[in-house]
């Protein structure tokens, strides 16, 4: 069927039944110039995604509608929200799921692994022995003036060699439907708990778009990041106890830890239930002090250890880092992995992946103006009114400027504050992230969308989550797509190719993942309860932490 004509049978007409939800999509696809991931320029179902246009042109207006109130008030009840400003509001979950082919994901899967990689051999080098310095591929000031190189953790080696252990690589599709990589994600990356949420929902929400196809299922995540930190134990461990390391139930982010401890089996911990002795680290229990040997650390590099970083921080633990480098627990990820995440970095990865990998990137960057250098600065402010500009340290679409959407004064603003400060900043040219079909009101209307996939690694191998966090930009137009600039989320769907370890042997029921815990819990049992009245300033850190990178 075509994106403009509408659907009918008996009983049904346009008023009734879905297939007016498409009526003028397609003009509106065109108007916006990027390349729609349901419909191919003529107006044809790409093959991916027929079955589920097929479920929505049969599904009733109203039902479709009732689906998607069902799935925001659900949202609520069982607490899946993101923090905004301080108040908590539940993640919008689009009814409309986003189709990836097998053929298309492979490329994605490949990619995101390679780059992985390489971004693991510039961390050993870049706290070793510089070579790539050296040998001219990224200079030296890239590194040591970026405001995540810690000094401080130069020398310590990783017992598996893994400081990327959870990866979130972000990618768009531009205008002609090539994935490419907007940032990199390897300090404390967040979102993969709406991953495995919004299949769940999805899975009752729209049962029958599943029927008719095999999606890969998402449900392994927990067991596959275990199974990495467990890989991660200092030598000579044998059954290590893994912790995942909270700033609070304050924090944005507080439901992902709670749901990731609970499904993974591992304690959910705070700094002040742990405390270092003799270069260990040790977990406060009723029982008494439980030696810990993995933390999964969901709290920034600034705040993990007052002897080092912060010195007023209550949200880690004093001696942490001592006992990382005496090699007796292992931090995952890394402390300092940040230099990677920097924007100014981002360009150079290309050129990482060929020194390291001896390989040519899979997945190409967006084209990137340094604007450290002065003749990229000259064209940039000669073209400012055209580019997006963005800071190399932001997160969640803080501090980026959208040229063609800003006024003179803040182009103005953003050409004093570039001047002052060139190596902050960074340009690109406006991409058309792609789109896909998101029901608004009662039709569907084509809205921009990113995709994070998700990689662990486990240190043998970089195994890519099947699908990811695509994030949605609401708002018509909108380019923004994190959920403080008013975005929302799709579940991801992966079809599965013919490989038996992958694919849903059962093409309903098992591409669901298992129901998951509603209300994240108070404590993971065994560890010692935490007072009911925090100390304000603690409340404070927990809330301004921003280093699991505003995923949404």
């Amino acid at each position: 069927m075509d994106v403009g004509s509408s659907a009918s049978s008996a009983g049904g007409g346009v008023d009734e039944l879905s297939g007016g939800l498409f009526d003028g999509y397609g003009e509106a696809s065109a108007a916006s110039g990027a390349w729609d991931e349901m419909f191919t320029a003529d107006g044809s179902v790409r093959e991916a995604s027929a079955p589920v246009h097929a479920a929505l042109a049969s599904t009733a207006v109203r039902d479709l509608r009732g689906r998607a109130d069902a799935l925001a008030t659900s949202y609520t009840d069982k607490g899946i929200t993101f923090a905004v400003g301080g108040e908590e509001r539940p993640f919008p979950l689009d009814v409309v799921p986003r189709v990836v082919s097998a053929q298309e994901w492979a490329v994605v899967e490949a990619g995101v692994a390679q780059r992985v990689r390489a971004l693991e051999a510039f961390l050993a080098d870049a706290y070793g022995p510089m070579r790539a310095v050296e040998d001219g591929v990224v200079p030296r000031g890239v590194i040591t003036s970026s405001s995540h190189f810690h000094r401080v953790v130069a020398g310590i080696e990783p017992p598996n060699g893994v400081r990327v252990h959870v990866a979130g690589v972000d990618l768009i599709r531009d205008a002609d439907g090539v994935f490419r990589v907007l940032e990199d994600n390897v300090r404390v990356p967040s979102g993969v708990s709406y991953v495995l949420t919004n299949r769940s929902a999805m899975a009752g929400a729209m049962p029958e778009a599943f029927s008719d196809q095999r999606i890969r299922p998402v449900a392994a995540y927990p067991r596959r990041l275990l199974a990495a930190l467990r890989a991660a134990a200092p030598v000579g461990i044998e059954d290590p106890t893994v912790v995942v390391l909270t700033p609070g139930v304050y924090n944005s982010a507080y439901f992902e830890h709670a749901l990731l401890a609970r499904s993974m089996g591992i304690e959910l911990v705070e700094g002040r239930d742990l405390v270092c002795r003799g270069g260990r680290l040790h977990m406060r229990t009723t029982a008494g002090l439980r030696p810990v040997h993995v933390v999964y650390r969901r709290v920034d590099d600034e705040y993990l250890d007052p002897v080092h970083f912060r010195s007023d921080s209550m949200l880690g633990c004093p001696g942490l880092l001592n006992a990382a480098r005496a090699g007796n627990v292992t931090i995952a990820n890394g402390i300092g992995n940040g230099v990677a995440d920097d924007k100014l970095l981002y360009t150079y990865v290309p050129d990482l992946v060929r020194y390291y990998l001896d390989e040519e990137p899979v997945l190409p960057n967006v084209p990137t103006w340094r604007l450290e250098e002065r003749e990229a600065r000259e064209e940039v402010f000669d073209r400012l009114a055209e580019l997006v500009v963005k800071p190399v340290d932001g997160s969640g679409g803080k501090g980026i400027v959208i040229g063609p959407a800003a006024s003179p004064a803040q182009l103005e603003q953003l050409r004093a504050r570039v001047s002052a400060d060139p190596r902050g900043w960074i340009a690109q040219p406006v991409v058309r992230l792609s789109t896909v079909p998101t029901l608004v009101g009662d039709r569907v209307a084509p809205r921009h969308v990113d995709l994070r996939p998700f990689a662990v690694n486990d240190g043998s191998r970089v195994w890519v989550l099947p699908g990811g966090l695509t994030r949605v930009a609401l708002p018509e137009g909108e380019l923004v797509v994190n959920s403080s600039q008013g975005g929302g989320s799709k579940d991801t769907w992966v079809l599965a190719d013919d490989r038996p370890d992958e694919a849903a042997p059962s093409r309903t029921r098992s591409a669901a993942a298992p129901t998951l815990p509603g209300a994240p819990p108070d404590r993971g049992p065994g560890v010692a309860g935490t007072a009911d009245v925090r100390d304000q300033q603690q409340q404070q850190q927990q809330a301004a932490q921003t280093g699991e990178g505003q995923p949404c």
